[in-house]
This record gives structure tokens, sequence and C-alpha cells, in this order.
């Protein structure tokens, strides 16, 4: 069996305009350290064998991890659409939207739609490719939604709807 796999699917090209000064940010410093990791890597090179440098391998590894990042970046950061800030309606549910839902067991839970480039579970943004955000776009306050999960069907009723 080989190692081919499929392609991912694309991501949606849409950002907010924090994420996506966010990411030019993280390119800015990513050169950054690449700078220094090239230093360390010419200092371990001059140390001599190569096969059993430890720090030459591990610097090598980031390097290639740095380099990766960068590529991604700089092919990612032309190709995104920075969608503006909504206000005019705030009962519908649309890209950059924090939505609060209340779940079956009464737990209020709140979310930011984002881009697929600036999701963060631990800020409670989602991705607007993500089953849940897929189906709030276009809702309104009190509607129902049903989310298919691994685990069976979750029911949420929206709440709040800011922006």
């Amino acid at each position: 069996m080989g190692r081919w796999r499929p392609p991912q699917p694309k991501s949606s090209p849409y950002i907010t305009a924090e994420g996506f000064r966010m990411l030019e940010q993280e390119l800015k410093s990513i050169w950054l350290r690449r700078r220094e990791v090239t230093k360390a890597l010419a200092a371990a090179a001059a140390e001599g064998d190569r096969s059993e440098n430890a720090e030459y391998i591990y610097r090598k590894k980031e390097l290639r991890e740095i380099d990766r990042r960068i590529r991604y970046l700089q092919k990612r950061l032309p190709d995104l659409k920075i969608v503006p800030k909504r206000e005019d309606d705030t009962e519908l549910i649309f890209f950059g939207a924090w939505v609060t839902l209340e779940t079956e067991s009464g737990e209020e839970i709140t979310y930011r739609i984002v881009g697929p480039d600036e999701f963060d579970p631990a800020s409670s943004f989602i991705s607007m490719d993500a089953p849940l955000a897929r189906a709030l776009l276009k809702r309104t306050i009190g509607d129902e939604v049903t989310i298919r999960t691994e685990h069976g069907e979750v029911t949420y009723v929206i709440v709040d709807v800011s922006y």
C-alpha cells in the first residue's frame, strides 16, 4: 500500500480583519525566528560529524517546519478575502458573529464564527466550515439547530447574536 493520500478539500478563503493581521504578524515573526535557527544550525554544523550531532539534526528539523509554515502563509495570505464587520442586521447569523447557544441541559455556550485559518477552540472561535457553524449560518434568535455528532444528535437553541 502506498503513501498517497487524497488532497484535503479546500477550506474557505474568508477571514476577519483581526485574523488577517494576526497571520501577517505571524509571518513576520517566523522570519525572525528563522534567522535565529539558521545561526544555530550553522554553529551546530561547524562542530564536526553531522550524522551523530543531535543539535544539528534538531535544528534541521526545526528549520524544515519553519520553512513549511512560511511557504503555507505566503501562498495562503494572497488568497484570503477579508470580510468586513456586519452591524446592520444583528438578528441573522453571518460570518464574524458571536452566537450564544443553549444546550438541552440549559447550559449556555458562546462561539464566534470565523475563517478556518483563525479558528481557536480555547477562544471559542469555530471555523465556518465546521458542521455547527454551517448549521448556524443565516439562522436567527430562537431557532433550533440539530447537529449530528459521533455521540448522537445534539440540539441547540440560538439565544443571542452579536457582532
